[in-house]
């Protein structure tokens, strides 16, 4: 089944079981805010602000984002540990702060499991390989043949060491047994921005940010990195088609809450995401930015969060992987 199909045939199937968002108690009673890591623009906020105002609808309260960006992450999650623990002050996190980040930093201020109250996964992003045309590689097997051949020469961009774009490579490169140069940027639209250029030769990003320079013709599509084939690029094949048995960089946002939650919070703010998910006009948004809904508990996060901090965080540490 393709996987867009599956996300979609998931929202429906659960909107049945979803109750009423309001829970005991009256809760909310007062707007809820809806803290994020990333600027505006990023596809953290893109996220957040597809999904607030059907949020809002269920829970019959404004829901206010509020851009708390900085320290990858850091500032927002700081900022959300000081808040009651009622459920009014969410964090929309991504994977990188709960999984990765306590693997890359040795004195990081929160604890994943210790700090948060898991509440709702949200979406997922598949990411895409991608070469320069400049570069000439027009295939995986390609782009493995160069970097056997010349070890090191062959380099790739990503939006900083530590990050999604850093990681996903790593791995790759890892599990193909070849060796390339890392060059990172501050950001991803200026390691985009070389690529596109040549003046390095791939890149792995998230799919919706690549689509548009895919469709263009400004880089040459390799693989993708999900599951199974896409709809959107249905000829492109997964990285363990094109011969790279490596896992996949998981793209997900989740709701966190501050440690300590009422169960009745968790369940109404749980219920409110589940039927945003399930409204047509949010698919058919998160479609157009290709991201994937992924309705679930509180529980299905929690265990993404750890089967995922498993994986990578062995991966970071076994490569001696930290920020600069």
């Amino acid at each position: 089944m393709i996987l867009h199909r599956r996300a979609l045939a998931a929202c429906a199937l659960t909107l049945a079981g979803v109750p009423a968002a309001r829970a005991q108690g009256g809760f909310p009673t007062r707007p809820v805010r809806m803290l994020l890591p990333q600027p505006a623009g990023s596809a953290n906020d893109v996220v957040a602000r597809i999904i607030a105002e059907p949020m809002a609808q269920a829970l019959g309260q404004p829901v206010v984002v509020d851009n708390r960006p900085g320290a990858n992450g850091i500032v927002a999650i700081n900022a959300l540990k000081q808040q009651p623990a009622d459920g009014h002050t969410l964090l929309l996190s991504g994977v990188s702060q709960l999984s990765f980040n306590p693997h890359l930093y040795a004195n990081l201020p929160y604890d994943p499991v210790r700090d948060f109250t898991y509440v709702a996964p949200v979406t997922d992003a598949p990411f895409i390989l991608v070469a320069s045309k400049a570069s000439g590689i027009t295939n995986v097997a390609a782009l493995l043949r160069r970097a056997r051949a010349e070890p090191g020469r062959l380099t790739y961009g990503s939006a900083g060491i530590g990050n999604s774009t850093h990681l996903a490579m790593e791995m790759l490169a890892d599990r193909a047994g070849v060796q390339l140069t890392h060059v990172p940027y501050p950001g991803t639209n200026q390691a985009l921005t070389s690529l596109v250029s040549g003046e390095t030769n791939v890149m792995i990003l998230v799919l919706g940010v690549a689509l548009s320079q895919v469709r263009a013709g400004a880089v040459t599509p390799l693989a993708m990195l999900a599951e199974e084939r896409l709809p959107v690029l249905p000829e492109l094949p997964t990285q363990r088609e094109a011969g790279i048995d490596a896992p996949v960089m998981p793209g997900w946002f989740g709701l966190l809450g501050p440690a300590g939650m009422p169960q009745p919070a968790v369940e109404a703010i749980n219920a409110a995401v589940r039927r945003a998910l399930a409204d047509a006009g949010v698919q058919a948004r998160l479609a157009e930015n290709q991201l994937l809904p992924i309705p679930g508990t509180a529980a299905e996060l929690r265990a993404r969060m750890e089967r995922d901090g498993a994986v990578w965080g062995a991966f970071i540490r076994r490569r001696g992987l930290r920020p600069e």
